[in-house]
């Protein structure tokens, strides 16, 4: 490390602020207005989408804790370590510790990737209980590395790079998503699907629906099990794989669907969360899959369930859960096999371009993990670094 390297705290940085959350009895201190971020809304990105927001009168309530742009916020509560950083003024509640940047010493996105070198630290203060928990003296006390300002900005500019090309891949991703969903919904919600003028309307089960189409069991129309736990030294011997289900240990082995990838629900947990998988993954038994019977009903599934829901058939009181007998008596409105398969070709590309994206997040954000520590404690030439981004 440089000699012009200062070790300093994190209350040195700038202001640490710890969140509050506005009384739910008051619902008018919600509302439209400054994102309310939570450690759940925190992802694998630098920025957020907070589920919920303060009002005008949420603001004014506890303005002292209004947190401008490029704050880093920390979540030091239960999944301590999580960061993101705020786009526009937000708030948080009091599971984050948020540090507003001096930006006439300190460049708020060096200190966003110098705490994230302090994360197993951060873990390792706040166990011993119960609920991990780091109160803010504790955060504000946390020694940390710091080189000159100018330095800090190119370090944060190399590292910046990484995360704006997952950025701008990411929105790309979401877009091709909601073009495949709104394609989905003209054609088998609002029934406006190629050549829908010569079909009329008939009673159904499920209401109206267009003449020529039919209500089946969904188990009819795939093949629905269990994910499977299964020993711990199996995840050992196929550890490239991923993992999907909230259990640590890894269970049935999916490799039989689109390019060996497979539609799952979570049915304990997650409940009725739909995702597709990566190729050649394994499932717990927290998740169910689904086998379409043919394979042009995969992408009409996917968007099918995820659209109907399957909140419906949950019981359970202790720990809400999907079981098979549940979904039994679900039935799905099915167009005709020919109208599937054009829509599976049609948003086929779509889905492969985004699975290709990801790929590409994957990769730049392995290569800046890899950078990330090496940068923050000066093991690696700026310009060498430089070079590589």
């Amino acid at each position: 490390m440089a000699d012009d390297w200062q070790t300093m705290t994190v209350a040195d940085l700038g202001r640490v602020v710890t969140g509050k959350t506005p009384p739910t009895a008051k619902p008018q201190l919600y509302g439209e207005g400054y994102p309310f971020i939570t450690p759940t809304d925190i992802g694998s990105y630098r920025y957020c989408e907070a589920a919920r927001q303060v009002s005008e009168e949420g603001r004014e309530s506890q303005r002292n804790l209004l947190l401008p742009a490029k704050t880093v916020c920390v979540t030091c509560i239960a999944s301590v370590g999580k960061m993101c950083m705020t786009d526009r003024p937000s708030f948080t509640n009091q599971q984050i510790n948020s540090v507003i940047a001096d930006e006439t010493r300190h460049d708020p996105f060096f200190v966003y990737y110098l705490l994230q070198t302090r994360v197993e630290h951060l873990k390792a203060i706040a166990g011993g209980a119960a609920t991990p928990i780091i109160n803010k003296t504790a955060f504000s006390e946390i020694e940390v590395s710091v080189p000159p300002l100018p330095v800090q900005r190119r370090i944060a500019g190399i590292l910046s790079a990484y995360d704006e090309l997952m950025e701008n891949s990411q929105r790309r991703i979401r877009l091709l998503e909601a073009m495949a969903r709104a394609l989905y919904r003209e054609w088998f919600v609002h029934f406006r699907f190629p050549g829908h003028e010569k079909h009329l309307c008939v009673d159904s089960p499920l209401g109206d629906i267009p003449q020529g189409w039919e209500v089946r069991p969904l188990f009819e129309l795939t093949k629905v099990n269990y994910g499977k736990n299964l020993p711990t030294k199996k995840l050992a011997d196929d550890g490239a794989h991923s993992v999907y289900g909230a259990a640590k240990i890894i269970g049935r082995y999916t490799e039989y669907t689109r390019e060996g990838r497979t539609i799952i629900c979570g049915c304990r947990g997650s409940v009725g969360e739909m995702q597709i998988t990566e190729p050649k993954c394994y499932v717990t038994n927290n998740s169910f899959t689904f086998d379409p019977t043919h394979s042009d009903n995969f992408f009409w599934l996917f968007h099918t369930l995820k659209e109907r829901g399957l909140r419906d058939v949950v019981g359970g009181a202790a720990q809400p859960q999907i079981t098979l007998d549940g979904i039994s008596s679900v039935e799905l409105v099915t167009p005709p096999l020919p109208l599937r398969t054009r829509f599976q070709r049609t948003v086929a590309a779509m889905f492969e371009q985004a699975w290709t994206l990801d790929s590409q997040i994957q990769n730049l954000r392995r290569t800046r993990d890899l950078l990330l520590p090496r940068l923050l404690s000066g093991q690696v030439e700026l310009k060498t670094a430089e070079v590589a981004a």
